[in-house]
């Protein structure tokens, strides 16, 4: 739930699949054991059809054999069934419906205007149920829009899995559903808990613009190299940042494109003179955060960016694609921040330079 994607190099080289590795028939290979053995998939990892699209019919069925009491009437059992649909239906057969009702509502009382689908993808993405696929698979990443293959189900089954063992010790109780077990586990009452928190400061119309822009893109996939859902399926980190700052269009703010050089996170931490580096404690709604090791990183140690929203909370592209994150992940490894607004000349620099706690 926690993790997230290094967007550097080395990071990527070291998580690439050795040559030859069959890594289209082979990425959900576990999930798709795990889920056919638990007999929430009918067949056997041979027969199961992993890249078909997953219709309406086997997902009612998938939630059935993980414990949802009713199953919803459907007009079309074949029709295929998207990842913004797979998403919410675990979200709400887990009970998490309030929590994701949250997210949206938090985001609504800024003025973000979020997408129908963001309070259900960011419980699901901080929940674990998407992954990033091995980069020489990332044509094959799914936009939120668009059509769930039945390996992605499988690994999103898996999940719920996992997280119906994630019970505190003592608390199990022999004989429940996974639906059931994984409501019990600290997992789901993390993310249950943290939506019920979930709120946003005051932001000054150009913020707003900005981050609209950031929470528009909720639930897109993480791809190496992404920076425009257009081209790409989806964006890497620096890329995400890229596409908000570079590539979108701000009339009341002409000069923001031209403030990032830099394409990569180093790069982009790299063009903050010290003076000009904003420390954790004086991050505003819509500054650009550098992750490295630490507050005395150099800028080639810096391998995550993402875009903060202010009272704790961030949004970046990481291993479960767009979803928000808490700052406080990041405890132990932010580095310092920047102000694309001020250094446009849109909200005063009132930075100071980032100092070791």
């Amino acid at each position: 739930m926690r993790g997230w994607v290094l967007c550097s190099v080395l990071a990527l080289a070291l998580a690439a699949p050795a040559s030859g590795a069959n890594t289209r028939a082979s990425w959900a290979k576990a999930s798709i054991a795990a889920v056919t053995k638990a007999g929430l998939f009918p067949g056997t990892p041979a027969t199961f059809r992993g890249a078909d699209p997953l219709t309406a019919g086997e997902l009612a069925a998938l939630l059935t054999e993980l414990g949802q009491d009713t199953a919803p009437a459907l007009r079309n059992p074949s029709a295929p069934v998207s990842i913004e649909r797979l998403d919410a239906a675990l979200v709400n057969a887990l009970g998490l419906r309030p929590a994701a009702m949250a997210f949206d509502a938090g985001a609504r009382a800024a003025g973000l205007e979020p997408p129908a689908r963001f309070g259900t993808e960011v419980v699901a993405r901080m929940l674990g149920m998407r992954v990033d696929l091995p980069v020489p698979d990332d044509s094959l990443e799914p936009q939120p829009q668009q059509p769930a293959t039945r390996a992605e189900a499988a690994y999103s089954a898996a999940r719920v899995l996992s997280l119906a063992r994630e019970v505190p010790s003592g608390v199990a109780v022999p004989g429940l559903t996974p639906l059931a077990a994984a409501d019990a586990g600290w997992g789901v009452q993390y993310v249950g808990s943290a939506a019920a928190g979930f709120s946003l400061p005051k932001l000054s119309p150009i913020q707003r613009e900005v981050l609209r822009t950031a929470v528009s893109l909720i639930g897109y996939p993480y791809v190496w190299g992404g920076e425009d859902e257009h081209v790409t399926k989806g964006f890497d980190c620096s890329g995400f940042v890229w596409r908000v700052f570079k590539l979108a269009s701000y009339p009341d703010a002409p000069g923001l494109s031209a403030v990032l050089k830099g394409r990569t996170a180093a790069a982009m931490a790299g063009e903050v003179p010290r003076s000009e580096r904003i420390h954790r404690k004086q991050l505003e709604p819509a500054d650009v955060l550098f992750i490295g090791n630490g507050p005395h990183s150099k800028a080639a140690q810096v391998g995550h960016t993402s875009i903060y929203l202010g009272n704790g909370w961030l949004i970046e592209s990481s291993g479960q694609g767009v979803t928000l994150g808490r700052l406080d992940w990041y405890a132990q490894t932010f580095a310092w921040g920047r102000r694309p607004l001020a250094e446009a000349g849109l909200e005063p620099a009132t930075a100071q330079a980032a100092k070791a706690e």
